[in-house]
């Protein structure tokens, strides 16, 4: 199936649509940012009525201004939902990715409680609006620093995967040589409990729930936690000379791919990094504000 054909399986994204998604999906607009920011604002609140109704006296004496609160939070998040449906080109991608699964999930528990009481508990899944906050707060200081955090480690995975596997070595040795030192009569009762105490010693957290009794014991523990300063400070420079090495001379954006609704588009891209789908063009208004004034065109 070619990419026109695939393309038209979508709905047209013109008009009224086109309106609605940019304000919904676009943060780079003044719309789409005040959008979020209220959208932010609401889902707190509703995280907050979820969080009092955990404590019991609270519950029970404003039990009732809760329960209309918590419908109140509901209707806002459906016609939010049916909102994103209905302006996306391809809605069953939306349902199916992440914060699509994610938003009906935080719909689901309020609906299936009224239907069926017997299955109260499940209202506490509504705090996975929380991962919601993630979503919208697309700001673009915020998604600048992201994406670059998200491009150095992926630059660098491969030498902090050596890095791990090096660490893990050492532990597992130093483990199994407590184990032979001081033995289960000292705590270290077999070779993955002395692992877990190289572990946590090499960390610097020592929980303290073992510890080595004989001299030969404290000189290895000793060598360990020196060793283990100069081991946190390795991957933190690892992945900051990524970054440095690929600061962005670029800002990205918050452009949202109407095809496969993958976002951080250059404000001058014209294709999708992603699907290789056509972006529609953006403009710099006197306000610096990115306004979406172009239709998409189908190739």
């Amino acid at each position: 199936m070619t990419d026109t054909t695939e393309n038209n399986l979508g709905k047209p994204l013109t008009g009224w649509r086109l309106r609605v998604y940019t304000v919904i999906f676009e943060a780079d607009t003044r719309a789409g940012r005040l959008f979020d920011q209220w959208l932010i604002a609401v889902i707190l609140m509703s995280i907050l009525v979820v969080v009092m109704e955990s404590v019991q006296s609270a519950a029970l004496k404003q039990h009732s201004f809760f329960f209309w609160l918590e419908w109140l939070f509901t209707l806002a998040f459906t016609i939010e939902y049916a909102a994103r449906l209905a302006c996306v080109r391809h809605p069953w991608r939306y349902v199916f990715s992440f914060y699509g699964v994610i938003d009906l999930l935080a719909l689901l528990p309020t609906y299936v409680a009224l239907l069926v009481p017997e299955v109260q508990a499940l209202i506490d899944v509504r705090v996975l609006r929380l991962l919601r906050v993630f979503r919208v707060f697309k700001l673009t200081a915020y998604v600048v620093e992201y994406q670059s955090l998200g491009h150095a480690l992926s630059a660098s995975r491969r030498k902090i995967l050596v890095f791990l596997s090096a660490v893990l070595m050492i532990v597992l040795v130093m483990g199994t040589l407590m184990y032979v030192v001081e033995g289960p009569g000292n705590g270290f009762t077999n070779i993955p409990t002395s692992v877990y105490w190289a572990i946590t010693t090499m960390t610097t957290v020592g929980f303290g729930d073992i510890t080595p009794k004989t001299d030969f014991g404290r000189l290895i523990s000793s060598a360990m936690m020196l060793l283990g300063w100069g081991t946190l400070a390795v991957p933190t420079g690892i992945v900051t000379a990524e970054m440095t090495a690929r600061r962005m001379a670029t800002t990205p954006t918050t452009r949202t791919c109407h095809e496969c609704l993958t976002e951080g588009h250059l404000a001058q891209a014209s294709f999708c990094f992603h699907c290789g789908a056509q972006l529609p063009n953006y403009l710099s208004d006197t306000n610096s504000d990115r306004q979406l004034v172009g239709k998409e065109r189908h190739s």
